[in-house]
């Protein structure tokens, strides 16, 4: 038996490949039904945020054990490997584990420290729960890398002043304009991060806000709580101006 861990992140690979391999929260269920019918897989958990999409599991050792799960992540999303293969990370067993703490530690993010993740990786730890039996060493994992995440956090400064992405792009947008009343925002995406933002924004009284999104689904119901406008992303170049 060996734990991997393999994806990608805003170190590995840009926005738009990022977006193409988003497991979102209704096809979740459906993408560990899929992925523990892999004859290699004995058991797995799935963590899709803005800034990464990761996989961690526990498999048989077999030959091409590689190819084999980068092959079922292209299927799934419909991408052509080549374009996955160079940003994709992989890391076995001890190298796993360390990963694992790392990010649930929020020394792994694009803000260092920043208190969201642990509470992704932990929502993405019991959504694997549901209906699924995970192995006992990978439960190990996660619980042993939530232990050790409490202790940095409690233990450290490493969260003192720990900020979210949301917020801190929030706070440099109010030291550049004197008021955010005045301000038109262009939000680009729909995801958590953007939600956040919106939220931020809501509060700080922002002038309006322009939501692009590639589907206009989850980009309305955001914009219908923030009042906000929906345009695609195709529209953008011709809204720059306002």
């Amino acid at each position: 038996m060996t734990l991997l861990a393999l994806g990608i992140n805003h170190k590995t690979a840009p926005v738009s490949l990022r977006e193409r391999v988003t497991f979102s929260p209704d096809t979740l269920d459906q993408a560990l039904d899929s992925l523990l019918a892999q004859p290699m897989v004995q058991g797995g958990v799935v963590l899709s945020t803005c800034n990464r999409t990761e996989l961690y599991l526990s498999v048989e050792e077999q030959d091409n054990l590689q190819e084999a799960l980068i092959r079922w992540l292209c299927d799934y999303h419909n991408l052509n490997e080549d374009d996955l293969r160079n940003s994709l990370y992989w890391h076995q067993d001890n190298d796993a584990v360390s990963h694992l703490m790392r990010v649930a530690s929020g020394l792994d993010s694009l803000v260092l420290g920043e208190p969201q993740i642990l509470g992704q990786v932990k929502k993405a730890f019991a959504d694997s729960q549901k209906g699924h039996l995970n192995a006992s060493a990978l439960e190990r994992m996660f619980q042993k890398s939530f232990s050790v995440a409490k202790r940095v956090r409690t233990e450290t400064d490493i969260g003192a002043s720990a900020v979210s992405v949301a917020f801190a792009a929030c706070t440099l947008a109010r030291q550049i304009f004197e008021s955010l009343s005045t301000v038109t925002v262009l939000l680009v995406g729909a995801g958590e991060t953007i939600e956040l933002v919106a939220r931020h924004l809501r509060e700080h009284k922002v002038q309006k806000m322009i939501i692009a999104n590639r589907t206009r689904e989850r980009a309305q119901a955001l914009a219908d709580e923030v009042g906000a406008e929906v345009i695609s992303l195709s529209d953008i170049d011709a809204r720059l101006q306002d």
